[in-house]
C-alpha cells in the first residue's frame, strides 16, 4: 500500500502558488537525500529491481565507487560530510558520541547533536544543538549569499537533521518522544502537528506484515543468530498497534518523512519563490532495519523496494507541483552483515566480535600486569580508547605501551594508532578508493576529541560481542563495505550515467555549488568539484 499519499493526505497544506522563473540553469529546489545504512553494495543489488523513486534517480549521473571515506562511518560523522565539504577531522565529528573525561558531569559521553551546557527539562535526555559542528553547511553558505535562500532539514534522526541543516535553518524536523520535534525556535508550520497526528494515527493502528514479492521470498531464509533461538531473514516489518520502535523498523517510517518534507515544500512554497532554496531529507529506516535483522535478509529486500515506491510517491507529488528540483542522493555509511549468514554464503572471516577486547577486560588485563590499581582505559574498541587523565608522565608511557601491545596481539585486531602518529599526517584529500588505513583514521581524527589509541578490527570482524534482539549488525570500520556509498545527482529530464572514479562524499558540496552558481570563496573544505556531471560545469 502507498503510505506516503496516505500521509500527504492527511496533512493540511497551503494553496501552491505559480513558480517564479530564476532566469538561469540553476534549480529552484536543491533536494539532498540521505538513505541512511544504504551501501554501494545494497544499491547496485536492488537497481535492477527499482521501478519507482529510484528508478527515476537512477537516470542520473551515478557514482556507484562514492566513498564516506573516513574510518568513522556512523550515522553522525557520515552526514556532517555530505553537506559541508569536510572530513570529520575537519567537522569534528569524530563518532555518534565521544568521550570528554573532563566534562563536570557524571556522564563523559558527548552526543554528537547535544549541547552540554544546557539546562534540561524534566525528561529530557539532552539538548538537541548543532554546536559541535565545526564548519558551515550548504545551506547556511546559500544563506550568507543570498538571505532570503531558504534551508530546511527533515530527517528521522535528530542527528541526521543536525548535520545536513548545520546552524540557523529555517526549519528542521526529526522523530522526537511527541511525534516531529525541532529544536529551533521558529514559527511552526501548520503542517507539522498534522504531520505528527497522521503518523500517530498510522502507529495506533499499527500496520500488517509486508508481504514478500518473489525476489525477497528468495531471501528471506531464517538465520539464528551466534547459535541462539533468535533467528532473523525472514521477518515481514509488521508493525503491531502502538509500537513506535516497530514503526521506525518499517517502511512506514522514511515515508512519514517524505510526507512532512512534501508538505513542508508546499507549505513554505520551497523552489517558488525566486532564489535556490535547500531541502535535506534523512531516510532512517534502513539503518533501523539493517541493526535489526542485518542487510541480507528478506526484511532489507522489503525496506529497500518499499522505499522505493515512496520516494516515488514524492517526486511524483513534486512533479504535480511543477517545482524545478535537482536531487543529490547518498548515504552515510554502510553495513557488515550478520557474521552467521555470512558464514553459510562461504564468508570464514565474518565473526562476531571477542568480548575480552572491552576496554574493561583490558583495562584489567594491563593493570594485573603492570601492578596498577583503577581504570586505566576509557572508551570502546574497535574506536577510540582513551587513557585515565590522571595517569601521567612515564607511567602513562608504559601504559599506553601495554595496551597497544595488548590489542595488537589480538588476532581479531588489524591495527593500532596512537593519537600522535595519525596527528602528523595530513588530512587526506583526492580519490579514497586506495587510501592507506592511517589516512582512512586520519580522515576522522580530531586531537579535541579523538582517543589516545585508535583500535582497528580486522575486516569482516562484526563490532557486536553480544547480539540479540534489535542489534544484530552495525558499521563503524574502514573497510569498503561501510565506506562506499553511492553518490547519484539527478535532475528530471537529464542525461543519465554511471562513473566508477572514486568520488568522495565531502565532493557533493562543491559539485552543489557549481550547479547553483554559489562561489566557496577559498573555502578551506576536502572536497573538490566533480567534473563531467551534466549540467554542472566546475570552475
Amino acid at each position: 500500500m502507498r503510505r506516503l499519499g496516505m500521509m500527504l493526505a492527511g496533512v493540511s497544506l497551503a494553496a501552491a502558488q505559480p513558480a517564479v522563473a530564476q532566469g538561469s540553469d540553476a534549480p529552484d529546489l536543491l533536494i539532498a537525500i540521505s538513505v541512511d545504512q544504504l551501501s554501494s553494495d545494497l544499491y547496485e543489488q536492488y537497481a535492477p529491481l527499482f521501478t519507482a523513486g529510484l528508478k527515476r534517480v537512477n537516470q542520473g549521473t551515478i557514482f556507484i565507487n562514492g566513498y564516506q571515506a573516513q574510518m568513522a562511518t556512523e550515522t553522525c560523522p557520515g552526514h556532517s560530510t555530505i553537506l559541508t565539504g569536510s572530513y570529520p577531522a575537519r567537522t569534528g565529528i569524530v563518532a555518534n558520541a565521544w568521550l570528554d573525561l573532563a566534562l563536570e558531569r557524571e556522564n563523559k559521553l558527548v552526543y554528537c547533536a547535544e549541547d552540554v551546557k544546557a539546562e534540561l527539562a524534566e525528561g529530557e535526555a539532552y539538548r538537541v544543538s548543532p554546536v559541535h559542528l565545526l564548519v558551515p553547511t550548504l545551506g547556511e553558505r546559500m544563506k550568507a549569499r543570498n538571505p532570503a535562500s531558504r534551508n530546511v532539514a527533515v530527517a528521522g534522526k535528530d542527528r541526521s537533521a543536525v548535520m545536513m541543516g548545520g546552524h540557523h535553518p529555517d526549519q528542521r524536523w526529526y522523530w522526537g518522544r511527541n511525534g516531529w520535534t525541532s529544536d529551533l525556535d521558529r514559527q511552526v508550520p501548520q503542517s507539522v502537528p498534522a504531520a505528527t497526528e497522521a503518523a500517530k494515527a498510522m502507529i495506533a493502528t499499527g500496520i500488517p506484515a509486508l508481504e514478500y514479492p518473489p525476489y525477497c521470498g528468495a531471501k528471506s531464509a531464517a538465520t539464528a543468530v551466534k547459535g541462539s533461538e533468535h533467528v532473523v531473514g525472514a521477518g515481514q516489518l509488521a508493525v503491531p498497534p502502538g509500537d513506535v520502535r516497530a514503526f521506525q523498523t518499517s517502511p512506514a517510517y522514511d515515508g512519514a518523512v517524505l510526507a512532512l518534507a512534501a508538505a513542508l515544500v508546499r507549505e513554505m512554497q520551497l523552489g517558488r519563490q525566486g532564489q535556490t532554496d535547500l531541502l535535506s531529507i534523512g531516510l532512517s529506516a534502513t539503518d533501523y532495519v539493517g541493526h535489526s535483522y542485518g542487510s541480507e535478509g528478506g526484511e532489507m529486500c522489503l525496506q529497500l523496494l518499499a522505499l522505493d515506491r515512496s520516494l516515488g510517491d514524492f517526486f511524483t507529488t513534486l512533479d504535480g507541483w511543477d517545482v524545478d528540483y535537482a536531487v543529490v542522493l547518498t548515504s552515510d555509511h554502510g553495513a557488515l552483515d550478520v557474521p552467521d549468514r555470512l558464514n553459510a554464503k562461504g564468508v570464514s572471516k565474518a565473526q562476531w566480535l571477542d568480548p575480552a577486547l572491552s576496554t574493561e577486560q583490558v583495562s584489567i588485563k594491563v593493570a594485573e600486569k603492570l601492578g596498577l590499581n583503577g581504570r586505566l582505559i576509557y572508551g570502546s574498541a574497535p574506536g577510540d580508547v582513551h587513557l585515565n587523565p590522571l595517569i601521567e608522565g612515564k607511567l602513562a608511557t608504559r601504559v599506553v605501551r601495554e595496551v597497544k601491545k595488548s590489542y595488537s596481539e589480538h588476532p581479531q585486531i588489524e591495527a593500532v594508532f596512537e593519537a600522535d602518529e595519525i596527528a602528523r599526517l595530513p588530512i587526506p584529500s583526492g580519490d579514497p578508493t586506495n587510501w592507506t588505513l592511517a589516512q582512512r583514521v586520519r580522515a576522522s581524527f580530531h586531537p579535541e576529541r579523538s582517543g589516545d589509541l585508535i583500535v582497528v578490527a580486522r575486516e569482516y570482524v562484526q563490532p557486536i560481542a553480544n547480539p540479540g534482539t534489535g542489534y544484530v549488525s552495525t558499521h563503524g570500520s574502514p573497510w569498503d563495505y561501510d565506506r562506499r556509498v553511492p553518490i547519484v545527482f539527478w535532475r528530471p529530464g537529464g542525461m543519465g550515467d554511471v562513473r566508477e572514479e572514486g568520488v568522495s562524499t565531502v565532493d557533493i558540496l562543491p559539485t552543489l555549488a557549481a550547479q547553483i552558481g554559489l562561489p566557496l570563496d577559498g573555502a578551506e573544505i576536502d572536497g573538490r568539484c566533480i567534473r563531467n556531471v551534466p549540467g554542472i560545469i566546475c570552475d
